[in-house]
């Protein structure tokens, strides 16, 4: 069977199968996830293309692999030899801003921040903001439950979907979820798909929950600490007390430095760690000299509050370009871990003695305000097993977060990269439970097979 069979059931400019066009299509951004060659490329104006493809890979047992704009660092758009690359990328249709009633419909193509911008219009906005806002599309955040800077206050993805529609692996398009603000009629099918990296459906079209824009100004805190226990007593004393912070980041001594080396902010260089707070409530100023205090008492060696946009800016970038500033020390191994925020301390410990152990450099940064903290592992460019090296220090930093009642992802997804760290955290009947839910959904197992389990 080759690509050209596909173009009988296809409208004209959809298929792809010129193999230097597919090159383009064959990888996600997980530098470590190995890549097949595609049979064709479908690029999907409409919810009929998705249909018709998947009618037609059910029918030849031919695996389909899902992707929006390829921002995953799980590897769960990776190619596979044969399959038909299926890119929801091109459906950029922002269908309805329902300013009354708080919603958007959207297809899943559309970008992140596109979305926010449109939502900014009607004095609205869409909370869910990974460090990729600018070139993630929102099919792939809901593939992922992709989080962001603001979830510590408003959640991931799966807590802004009223309602999806999906494509079924035999092309059946089906309708979950609604356009109320409760609904509990039939199971909740809406947050199954949502997260499930594109093995059950592939999702053409979501409505999503708006919010009011904050009235106030962001109020910005920034810290610094001598050591990362004092940092991470600094967040668990902030979560604890009751305060609102509408972001809660943290970046580690490498983080720190590495970012001055890409692009010099007056970062101090010296810190072992740098907390980054924001507000964005009614009394953000109060908020934000409350979080300052709460720092100062868990030992921060400076600690200070500021509603200067400029300054709040230049912090965000520095927390946003993280990943950036990395890749340019070298190839990267990206975690993506979360642990109960009470043992947020121990966590930055132990993946500095990890680092320590195996002579690597690892620089961490992530979402302290819910224990969702990215290590970065910087492979040394003169040592040839750095990528073995890399991958055993993954795997103890997945199994760490594991022994402090953790999870080994928090927002990246499984993919192909994780799937051999799954069973330490399902055991065989919840696995069993996963397995059941797939095939279901399912039966010919043709949606990104060996994804996610």
């Amino acid at each position: 069977m080759t690509g050209d069979a596909l173009s009988a059931v296809l409208d004209e400019g959809v298929l792809v199968t010129d193999p230097d066009r597919m090159e383009g299509f064959r990888r996600d951004s997980a530098d470590f996830a190995e890549a097949g060659m595609p049979m064709a490329v479908v690029s999907a104006r409409t919810v009929d293309d998705v249909s018709r493809t998947l009618r037609w890979a059910s029918e030849h047992r031919t695996p389909v692999v899902p992707r929006g704009a390829g921002t995953g660092l799980s590897g769960a758009a990776a190619a596979l030899d044969g399959c038909i690359v299926l890119s929801t990328a091109g459906m950029t249709a922002i269908r309805q801003i329902a300013a009354d009633d708080l919603y958007a419909v959207v297809e899943p193509g559309v970008i992140n921040a596109d979305l926010g911008r449109a939502a900014a219009e009607h004095g609205l906005f869409y909370p869910p903001d990974p460090s990729s806002f600018e070139i993630s599309t929102i099919g792939g955040n809901l593939a992922t439950n992709a989080g962001g800077l603001r979830c510590v206050k408003y959640g991931v993805t799966r807590e802004s979907v009223l309602g999806l529609q999906v494509v079924l692996a035999d092309g059946r398009v089906i309708r979950t979820g609604a356009r109320t603000v409760k609904n509990v009629a039939g199971y909740d099918l809406s947050s199954l798909f949502v997260g499930s990296e594109g093995t059950l459906g592939i999702i053409t079209e979501a409505t999503l929950r708006l919010r009011p824009a904050p009235a106030a100004t962001p109020a910005t805190m920034v810290a610094t600490f001598g050591s990362l226990v004092d940092a991470g007593r600094a967040v668990a004393s902030i979560v604890r007390s009751g305060l609102a912070p509408s972001l809660l980041e943290l970046m580690d001594h490498a983080s720190v430095n590495l970012i001055e080396d890409y692009r010099p902010m007056g970062l101090d260089r010296s810190v072992a760690a740098l907390l980054i707070a924001q507000a964005d409530s009614v009394d953000a100023q109060r908020q934000a000299d409350a979080m300052a205090a709460r720092a100062r008492d868990a030992g921060a060696a400076l600690a200070m509050a500021s509603t200067d946009p400029v300054e709040a800016d230049m912090l965000l970038q520095a927390r946003r370009i993280h990943y950036q500033a990395v890749e340019a020390a070298g190839r990267v191994l990206t975690e993506d871990i979360g642990v109960p925020r009470s043992r947020l301390a121990e966590l930055l410990g132990g993946i500095e003695e990890i680092g320590r152990r195996y002579s690597l450099l690892i620089a961490t940064v992530g979402h302290a305000g819910d224990g969702n903290m990215h290590p970065a592992i910087v492979l040394p460019r003169d040592r040839p097993d750095a990528v073995a090296t890399a991958l055993r220090a993954a795997d103890e930093i997945c199994r760490f977060a594991l022994r402090l009642d953790g999870t080994i992802s928090g927002e990246h997804g499984i993919g192909t990269l994780k799937r051999g760290w799954l069973s330490g955290q399902l055991d065989e009947a919840t696995y069993a439970a996963h397995r059941a839910v797939k095939s279901t959904f399912d039966p010919l197992g043709i949606l990104n097979p060996g994804r996610a389990l």
